[in-house]
């Protein structure tokens, strides 16, 4: 008989991936994870990028456990969190994915969704964190316009960042972001970074983006191909490598010159 799971505690705040494995079921044997291990703390920022299909919101759907690992160990704060109650757990992580559900009532219960009963103050703090507040507050009915199912009468920039504030108002232990930006223009983008860090002191953020603007303030950056972690190191660190990521920073950056230099180039 398997125990009966407990509340997951969050203290300290450490998230911690050792070794893991993850197989889906109709793949046919192909792992789409392999021996996946790192440590995120409480603060800390965590990038991840990699070509499609290369593992990554895989990795970002086994914190809340959407999925089941097939081997490793996945703990939080030294609970693993297998042996959690789900309800527990998924109160302590929140995935912001590209394409988060709205539903057809006001802005204000959408932001609401995950704690209904959250007041009005802390609605709006979320929704100004997440570059929002303005533009509801231009609407005829402000938080009280409805939106159609899927946020139909959004654009996808605005969804986007409605999905954000929604986590925010949660104010969950680790929040993962799927590429959760990848709608929004890069100054807005910018000013939702900058937004955030308050947010994040206490707390693990991870993001997952094919942008590379998108992560590269993050504490350390893993690099994914195939299920694998291949490289992994801060900006810095990694553009010193010469070999993956800076291949697609020089992909991506070079041609228009969007990105100032970094601080080793720039005395060089």
């Amino acid at each position: 008989m398997r125990p009966t799971p407990r509340s997951l505690v969050v203290t300290e705040g450490t998230l911690k991936f050792d070794n893991v494995d993850f197989t889906f079921p109709d793949s046919g044997g192909h792992k789409a994870l392999s021996g996946v291990s790192f440590e995120a703390h409480a603060g800390q920022t965590v990038g991840i990028v990699g070509a499609p299909g290369s593992g990554k919101t895989t990795l970002a759907h086994l914190i809340p456990r959407f999925y089941d690992i097939d081997g490793g160990a996945i703990t939080l704060d030294g609970q693993d969190i297998s042996k959690v109650t789900l309800r527990s757990l998924r109160q302590s992580v929140a995935v912001v994915q590209q394409d988060s559900f709205l539903f057809t009532t006001t802005i204000e219960n959408n932001i609401a969704y995950g704690d209904p009963w959250a007041k009005e103050p802390k609605i709006e703090r979320a929704a100004e964190s997440a570059q929002l507040h303005n533009y509801v507050m231009g609407l005829p009915s402000g938080y009280d316009t409805v939106v159609g199912e899927r946020g139909v009468s959004l654009s996808g920039g605005q969804r986007q960042r409605l999905s954000i504030a929604r986590t925010l108002v949660l104010k969950p232990a680790v929040m993962v972001f799927d590429d959760s930006t990848a709608a929004i223009d890069a100054g807005t983008e910018h000013r939702i970074r900058s937004a955030l860090k308050r947010f994040a002191k206490d707390r693990i953020t991870i993001v997952i983006a094919h942008r590379l603007s998108s992560l590269m303030h993050a504490d350390f950056i893993l690099f994914m191909e195939e299920g694998k972690i291949v490289e992994r190191g801060s900006h810095e660190e990694l553009l010193a490598l010469n070999g993956r990521y800076r291949a697609l920073y020089d992909l991506q950056v070079r041609p228009g010159e969007d990105v100032a230099p970094t601080p080793a180039e720039a005395n060089s």
